[in-house]
């Protein structure tokens, strides 16, 4: 099998919850690789194909860091394989700040 992609794709599990445009219906789920011009991701909820999409990337918490940072990104669903994994563009992108939730306190 040839592969015909022209951008490189990088192998890289993040966190990302799923929006859809027209509804505003979430969803949350884990990429599995991603690429200047798109991103594979698995979710926990069906998408369609052809549905415009926002996507948050969340970013690991760096230790001493003020506040997260979220890729914020739209694009179009383009295909659906095995297993709630989809391929989607990747249109526009912008980075977000988000205040840091407060650590939760583990008790016996």
């Amino acid at each position: 099998m040839i592969d015909r992609r022209k951008k490189r794709r990088f192998e890289l599990r993040l966190g990302c919850e799923i929006i859809h445009a027209a509804s505003g219906l979430k969803t949350k789920g884990w990429t599995k690789n991603v690429s200047s011009s798109g991103v594979l991701f698995t979710s926990e909820e069906h998408v369609i194909v052809g549905t415009s999409i926002d996507y948050l990337l969340q970013f690991p918490r760096f230790y001493r860091a003020r506040r997260d940072t979220q890729l914020h990104c739209t694009g179009i669903v383009l295909r659906e394989d095995m297993n709630l994994t989809f391929a989607a563009s990747l249109d526009r992108y912008e980075f977000v700040r988000v205040a840091r939730e407060p650590r939760k306190e583990i008790t016996d």
